[in-house]
């Protein structure tokens, strides 16, 4: 069974869905920049569901069906962003759950184990970065942004950029798929593919890495072209006891045909605690 429905959260309509039995502990997803929760597929929502687990996953501000800003505009910062991830806890009468947060949203996650320690029972880093400056610079090349006026253009755009992060495990029909619906849902996609961007990238008010408590889990591709392994490897020698799973061949994001490795992965690390 699965519902999808706004929930109002500090000033905003934040719309989640969930999956599986509310008994089960919690996993909270939470998508990159731009990323409205349909980019967590459906399936991967099940399998993971089907190992035991209660997982949410939801639009961010400025994606799918939550609140949208003006273009360029947008009112919020990324300690907002973790705010409103409590807030949703909050309203769908969670206490703590199993963070994970992939790409953009890594920083997320971050001020939600360090500034919101008792909400969070574990950390799950995919595919993203400590963002220290001696890292590896994205290999993957910049694609000039789309007229936004014409949807086929715009469509092709997101396609594009999807293909260059996949080093190679890329799905042309499921990659349109995913946008065209992405496209069809939102309410402002112009809004979606900026604004996170325009926002303000603060931090944790109370530390960073080292200062987690709760246990962490990083999962990177072996091919990432936007945050190369060395990204990920730095998370897991900032943390405390970090462990780190390597997926090989994938790039940023782990793709259709090795989510056994991650559901097998988020599984074992959101296990009783």
């Amino acid at each position: 069974m699965t519902t999808e429905k706004l929930y109002p959260v500090n000033g905003a309509d934040i719309c989640a869905e969930t999956f599986g039995d509310p008994a089960d502990p919690a996993v909270l997803l939470i998508h990159g920049g731009s990323a409205s929760m349909l980019w967590w597929e459906t399936e991967l929502c099940k399998r993971l569901a089907g190992r035991g687990r209660y997982v949410i996953r939801y639009d961010q501000r400025d994606t799918g069906r939550s609140t949208s800003y003006p273009v360029g505009k947008p009112p919020y910062s990324m300690r907002d962003l973790a705010a409103d991830a409590v807030g949703l806890l909050d309203a769908l009468g969670i206490d703590r759950a199993h963070v994970v947060g992939q790409s953009m949203s890594g920083g997320t996650a971050l001020i939600l184990g360090v500034d919101y320690p008792s909400r969070v029972a574990s950390l799950t880093f995919v595919s993203t970065s400590t963002g220290a400056d001696d890292l590896p610079a994205p290999s993957v090349a910049q694609i000039e942004p789309p007229d936004f006026a014409d949807p086929a253009t715009v469509e092709e755009y997101v396609v594009r950029a999807i293909e260059a992060e996949a080093a190679g495990h890329f799905d042309e029909d499921a990659a349109r798929d995913l946008v065209r619906r992405d496209m069809a849902r939102a309410r402002d996609y112009e809004a979606s593919l900026t604004n996170h961007y325009a926002m303000t990238f603060d931090g944790p008010v109370n530390g960073g890495f080292g200062d987690l408590s709760m246990p962490v889990l990083v999962v990177h591709g072996s091919s990432d072209p936007v945050f190369p392994l060395p990204h990920g490897e730095a998370i897991r020698d900032a943390v405390r006891d970090g462990r780190l799973v390597v997926v090989e061949g994938a790039g940023h994001g782990i793709p259709a045909e090795l989510w056994d490795v991650l559901i097998d992965a988020v599984a074992d690390h959101t296990g009783s605690r």
